[in-house]
């Protein structure tokens, strides 16, 4: 008797030549709609899955490989008498390899002008069933569900008529994962048309973007998953033009960078380094901007990432050249700057679409068996809630220096203090167990730069400390949230010094 093969596929890539080997092999093909007549117009002889049912294809479609003929045929234990014995009495003739993937609901709900109709008709029923119940019994069954296992399959089979138990069950695991992904993403999908924001159950899926050397440390394993249909603005989405694989901490620190620059819309530069910024600038230009971001601290930029909204020209090209970097990221590079840059054979440059996304991602944070979930922190300044209750209101300069400080500061490790002028930070104080010490380190870097400079928090003062110390470095202007018990006492102390003090009242606390 012939080996029995069913093979529907919306992927038609390979198909035809998969199909006509097996053939070639001794298999009867059985097929439906699409596939059966590419197989067809390829010379593969095949028979119509309503020849196996015994009935025709109901429905547009919507039914057609739902019936006892496939799926007795797909989870039968051929090694257990009985079950033969039902095949027998019903005239059901086993299947022994199947060939599915899905109708395209990634593809379907990637268009901008998908309508709902269409993604609910882009959800598959019949495809996942023939899988699942094929991987169920993957000691009996093949099952393929990715044209890159093809050729491994048509080998065994080459080799001995037959595949190995070990490659089945590989296999099978494959068809878990993909139906898992699928049923994901239509979950994630149908949710957000629910309008659920908090679902009793949340199912995530990401591909495999590439394998890692390892993690933050060599003895960590690591590997770089994308989201699909995720952010086009993001390092899972650029494109890489130069130098070495990219490694996990770079990884961190660039999305890091990114996620900073893209809340300027003039020239602006990021320097990162261990994903708290080091310098940021804006200017005229690119070139002015990174000035800018690298005489904020010259040291820490050593090693860093550099993050810019602009193309990179040949003259801030030439600058960064003088630089030991370990990405530059950018919307483009011109002739003449990527000639010079990529001289440096490691140096990593990538490109990246610089879309602000309508809808941030939500922000997926994994412990110790769980995961925390929560908005990205897109919050601005919102001027209806801004007061200022010092004696002294900020000039026009010293705002220009507030709002670029308080745009920096949201994204430093907490506790975080910030020191800037109107287009440049002067000193950054991350991640410190008190905001006073966050404070000396920032202005310590600034020196002689915070005469006249404005100091942002990314959270309230609890007591007055950080503004006198701010005060005896010369800082004229403060923005913090606000919000604390001892607020009098700061804003006291800052009218002491003459320092015009903003309340946000918005937190920025980033762990």
């Amino acid at each position: 008797m012939k080996k029995r093969a069913l093979i529907s596929v919306s992927d038609k890539n390979g198909i035809v030549e998969f199909a006509r080997e097996l053939a070639g092999l001794g298999f009867e093909i059985v097929s439906t709609g699409g596939t059966k007549k590419a197989l067809a117009d390829g010379g593969v002889p095949v028979i119509g899955i309503s020849e196996v049912t015994g009935f025709p294809e109901i429905l547009e479609g919507r039914v057609k490989t739902l019936h006892p003929n496939i799926h007795g045929a797909l989870l039968a234990k051929m090694g257990d008498e009985s079950h033969r014995s039902v095949l027998e009495e019903h005239s059901i003739v086993p299947i022994e390899l199947v060939c599915v993937n899905l109708y395209p609901f990634q593809q379907t709900i990637a268009k901008s002008d998908v309508t709902v109709e269409d993604a609910i008709e882009n959800i598959d029923i019949g495809g996942p069933s023939m899988l699942r119940s094929s991987a169920k019994n993957h000691d009996c069954v093949t099952v393929v569900v990715d044209p890159a296992d093809y050729e491994t399959v048509l080998g065994e089979y080459r080799a001995s008529g037959k595949t190995t138990h070990e490659t089945r069950r590989k296999l099978a695991a494959k068809v878990f994962r993909h139906t898992a992904a699928y049923d994901a993403m239509i979950a994630e999908y149908m949710t957000d048309l629910a309008g659920e924001e908090k679902p009793e159950k949340l199912t995530v899926t990401y591909e495999l973007k590439q394998s890692l050397r390892y993690g933050e440390n060599p003895h960590q394993q690591a590997a770089f998953y994308r989201k699909p249909l995720g952010s086009a603005f993001s390092v899972a989405n650029a494109e890489q033009l130069h130098g070495k694989e990219l490694s996990y901490n770079n990884i961190n620190d660039a999305n890091a960078a990114l996620q900073i620059v893209k809340e300027f819309d003039a020239p602006a530069a990021v320097a990162v380094k261990h994903m708290n910024p080091c310098g940021v600038g804006t200017g005229k230009d690119v070139f002015d901007a990174f000035t800018k971001a690298f005489e904020a601290d010259p040291v820490s930029i050593f090693g860093g990432i550099i993050a810019l909204n602009r193309e990179v020209d040949a003259a801030t090209a030439d600058k960064l050249y003088e630089i030991f970097l370990e990405i530059i990221i950018a919307p483009s590079f011109s002739e003449e700057a990527f000639a010079k840059l990529s001289a440096k054979k490691n140096l990593r440059l990538l490109t990246i679409p610089f879309i602000h996304e309508a809808k941030p991602e939500m922000k997926l944070t994994s412990i110790e068996g769980g995961l925390l979930v929560q908005d990205e922190d897109a919050q601005g300044l919102d001027e209806e809630k801004v007061t200022v209750p010092t004696k002294r209101q900020p000039t026009a300069e010293e705002w220009e220096a507030l709002k670029l400080g308080w745009k920096v500061v949201k994204h430093v490790k907490s506790n975080a203090i910030v020191v800037s002028g109107s287009n440049e930070t002067f000193g950054i104080g991350a991640g410190q167990m008190n905001r006073v010490g966050a404070a000396k380190i920032a202005l310590e870097q600034a020196g002689a730069r915070a005469q006249g400079a404005a100091l942002a928090s990314d959270a309230f003062f609890p007591m007055d400390d950080t503004v006198e110390a701010a005060a005896k470095a010369g800082i004229t202007a403060i923005i913090q949230p606000g919000g604390s018990v001892r607020d009098q006492d700061s804003i006291a102390k800052a009218d002491e010094y003459g320092i015009a003090m903003v309340f946000t009242g918005i937190r920025h606390f980033r762990h």
